[in-house]
C-alpha cells in the first residue's frame, strides 16, 4: 500500500484513512510480507497504533449497525423526505458526527464492504526450536508464540477463535462481546473477558496465567460441577493430564517473563525445566537418572546458550553435565 508522503488532510484524518485501509487490506490477519509492511506503518507515526485501534471498533460499531447504515444509504433512503429535527436527531447514523470528516468516509467504506463483515479467515501459525514470534491480528489483539508453538486462528464476524496445540503463548485480546475470543487447548476452552492472559499446553496438560482482566476455563475437572473455572488477574489454574486443577495466586510478570529471555522457576521439578530448555534450544540436554529428575528448582533461569545454562543449574543442585555427541547429559554430582 502505498502512503502517500504529502497530503491536504490534517494528520489525524491521514492516520485514520490509512488505518481503514489496513484494516480492509488484512480482513482478517498479519502475516508474511503484509506483516512487514503493516509493522513499518505502526512505527512511522506516533499516532499509527491509536488510529489502528479507532478503526478497528469503528469497524466493530458498523458491524452492529450495519442494517441501519445500509438502509439509510440505500435508495429510499437517499430520496426519503425531509424529517423534523427530532427526527433527524435520532437517526443511526447520528454517533458518526464527532468523527473528522475523512473518518467518516472510511468508517462509511469499512461498513459497505460486505466481503469482510462477512469474511472467515483461517491462519496457522509456528515457531521452532528457539524460536520466538508475535503475532498481530486484524481486529487488535496480539498473540506472542513460545518456542515450539502451533496454533490456528479463525476470525469470523461472530467469533475469534484459536485452536493451540502444543506449545505457550500469550494472548492480548481486544474485548468485543458481540465477538468472543476463545481459545481451545488440551481439551479444554479459554473464554476472554477482556484480559491479556498466558496458556501453556502439553500432551493433556494445561496452565492459564491472568495478567490483566478476566478469562474462564471450561471443562476443568476439579470442579464437580463441571462448570467453568472464572480466573482474576493474578491467578494461575494448572490441570495436570488427569484432569485435576489447582488454582493459585501468582506474580504474572515471572509467567511472562519467557518473552524477555527468562524463566522463573518455584519449586519446580528438574525435569520440567529440561523439557523446557529443550524447547528454547537446538542443542538438547537429557537426564540420566529419573530420580534427577525430581529435584525441585526455584531460581530465574536466562536463557543465552544451553551450556551456560546447565553450569548455572549445577551450583543450585547437586548435579554435572557430561557432552556427549548427541546432548549434554546430566548426572547426579
Amino acid at each position: 500500500m502505498t502512503n502517500p508522503m504529502e497530503s491536504p488532510l490534517p494528520q489525524d484524518d491521514l492516520a485514520m484513512a490509512q488505518a481503514a485501509a489496513w484494516v480492509a487490506r488484512l480482513g482478517g490477519s498479519v502475516d508474511g510480507g503484509d506483516g512487514v509492511e503493516f509493522d513499518a506503518w505502526l512505527e512511522a507515526a506516533p499516532g499509527n497504533r491509536a488510529a489502528y485501534r479507532r478503526a478497528v471498533l469503528l469497524w466493530q460499531e458498523f458491524e452492529a449497525r450495519a442494517g441501519d447504515v445500509l438502509a439509510e444509504l440505500g435508495p429510499r433512503g437517499r430520496q426519503a423526505p425531509a424529517r423534523p429535527p427530532a427526527a433527524r436527531r435520532a437517526s443511526p447514523l447520528r454517533w458518526l458526527a464527532p468523527v473528522g470528516g475523512f473518518a467518516l468516509a472510511a468508517g462509511l467504506a469499512l461498513a459497505v464492504l460486505p466481503a469482510l463483515m462477512v469474511q472467515t479467515t483461517v491462519t496457522s501459525y509456528a515457531t521452532g526450536k528457539g524460536q520466538h514470534r508475535h503475532v498481530a491480528l486484524a481486529d487488535g489483539s496480539a498473540i506472542d508464540l513460545d518456542a515450539e508453538t502451533q496454533l490456528r486462528v479463525t476470525l469470523s464476524r461472530s467469533e475469534r477463535r484459536v485452536a493451540l496445540g502444543d506449545g505457550q503463548a500469550i494472548f492480548d485480546v481486544a474485548h468485543n462481546a458481540r465477538r468472543p475470543f476463545v481459545v481451545t487447548a488440551a481439551g479444554r476452552t479459554v473464554r476472554d473477558l477482556g484480559t491479556q492472559f498466558d496458556v501453556k499446553a502439553h500432551g493433556d496438560q494445561l496452565t492459564v496465567t491472568v495478567a490483566r482482566g478476566r478469562v474462564e476455563v471450561g471443562s476443568a475437572a476439579s470442579i464437580a460441577s463441571g462448570r467453568p473455572v472464572a480466573l482474576a488477574p493474578g491467578q494461575r489454574l494448572a490441570i495436570d493430564a488427569a484432569g485435576v486443577g489447582r488454582l493459585t495466586k501468582v506474580d504474572p510478570a515471572e509467567t511472562f517473563a519467557w518473552r524477555a529471555g527468562r524463566l522463573v522457576y518455584r519449586a519446580q521439578p528438574l525435569a520440567d525445566v529440561v523439557a523446557d530448555l529443550n524447547r528454547q534450544f537446538v542443542e538438547q540436554t537429557e537426564i540420566a537418572d529419573p530420580e534427577l529428575g525430581k529435584l525441585p528448582i526455584t531460581g530465574v533461569v536466562v536463557l543465552d546458550n544451553p551450556r551456560a545454562v546447565v553450569a548455572r543449574l549445577s551450583l543450585m543442585l547437586p548435579i554435572k553435565a557430561v557432552p556427549s555427541d548427541k546432548a549434554l547429559i546430566l548426572l547426579r554430582r
